[in-house]
């Protein structure tokens, strides 16, 4: 579902609860984020989202790992630790079940190699298989990260190099190069496990979090910029893409939701050059398991990049955070 049909069908249950009726909830329709968030206690807070989506690749193990991967990234956004996760399954009566043996067998083994646990789950009968999870993590109410927090002078940074959605439509029309497909699998499957590991060591200078999936860098990058009251300076040229992920997008391997995207968020783009067409697509370009997006203090970009660099984790600055016109992306 597109941005703007998304807000509209939400609007009605955002006026059906009061936040002031729960306090507790720190995170939810009222000031929404990456995940729900419930105060437990002083120093415990329960974050839970949910995700899941018909197959982005053809081997289905790596399709489960991907989705599982997807749907715990939400929480490494938010700072938690992952707990559990509910399997989530849509599946045709007609397909060999080994299939789904195997879809399950990849998610499990991400959830595994995340410290959390899979708990259960449940399964319908489903024309397109559909996979993902609801999962579970814990955070510290008082570190726990959002969109809203970015300071003017912070420096961006993205976790994962953009282009999955251009790279899978590519493979669904049989135009992929097979080392292209590997690399978007190995990117789409990793976790953001090692990523929040070294953020957690200065907490002080996270500002604002997010992750970059189905609205494309422009439509997270737009929410993260208007939660923030500024601006994002982004620095096209700066921007890792994913091999092979420039060619099909000149070459209009474009998925309908980067088209939707484009519609929506392009009224808050900003370019001081123009920018090529491709460049356009892959800004809008939804993601599957994609990077985190994260503003850091200033004074602290050059030790987090250097901690980066030590824990061998992939990190790129693509930005700044400026004064502006609240929700724009400057492209320069």
């Amino acid at each position: 579902m597109g941005p703007e049909a998304l807000a509209q069908v939400l609007r009605p249950l955002a006026a059906m609860f009061d936040a002031r009726d729960h306090p507790d909830l720190l995170r939810g329709l009222e000031a929404p984020d990456d995940a729900a968030v419930w105060r437990l206690d002083d120093a415990r807070a329960l974050v839970l989202t949910a995700d899941f989506f018909p197959p982005v690749v053809d081997d289905p193990y790596a399709f489960g790992a991907i989705a599982a991967a997807n749907s715990l990234s939400d929480l490494y956004a938010m700072g938690a630790d992952p707990l559990l996760g509910i399997n989530l399954v849509g599946f045709p009566d007609d397909l060999e079940p080994g299939i789904l043996t195997e879809i399950l067998r990849g998610g499990g083994e991400k959830v595994r190699e995340a410290g959390a646990v899979i708990a259960g789950g449940h399964t319908t009968s489903d024309a397109e298989p559909k996979y993902g999870l609801a999962v579970v993590g814990l955070v510290h109410p008082e570190r726990m990260w959002t969109k809203g927090g970015a300071r003017a002078g912070d420096g961006l940074f993205l976790t994962k190099p953009l282009g999955t959605g251009v790279v899978t439509t590519a493979l669904k029309r049989d135009e992929a190069e097979p080392a292209h497909v590997e690399a978007a699998i190995a990117s789409m499957a990793r976790l953001h496990r090692g990523a929040a590991a070294v953020l957690r060591r200065f907490p002080e200078a996270i500002h604002a979090a997010t992750d970059i999936t189905g609205f494309g860098l422009a439509g997270h990058g737009h929410e993260m910029a208007e939660a923030s009251g500024l601006a994002l300076a982004l620095r096209w040229d700066a921007v890792p893409l994913l091999p092979g992920a420039e060619g099909y997008a000149r070459r209009g391997s474009i998925p309908g939701g980067g088209q939707r995207n484009r519609a929506y968020y392009g009224r808050w783009i900003r370019t001081e050059r123009r920018l090529a067409e491709e460049h356009v697509t892959l800004l809008h370009d939804p993601q599957t398991s994609g990077g985190l997006l994260l503003t850091v203090a200033a004074e602290r970009r050059e030790q987090i990049e250097a901690a980066f660099r030590a824990a061998g984790e992939p990190m790129w600055r693509i930005g700044e955070i400026v004064d502006g016109e609240p929700g724009t992306l400057q492209v320069e």
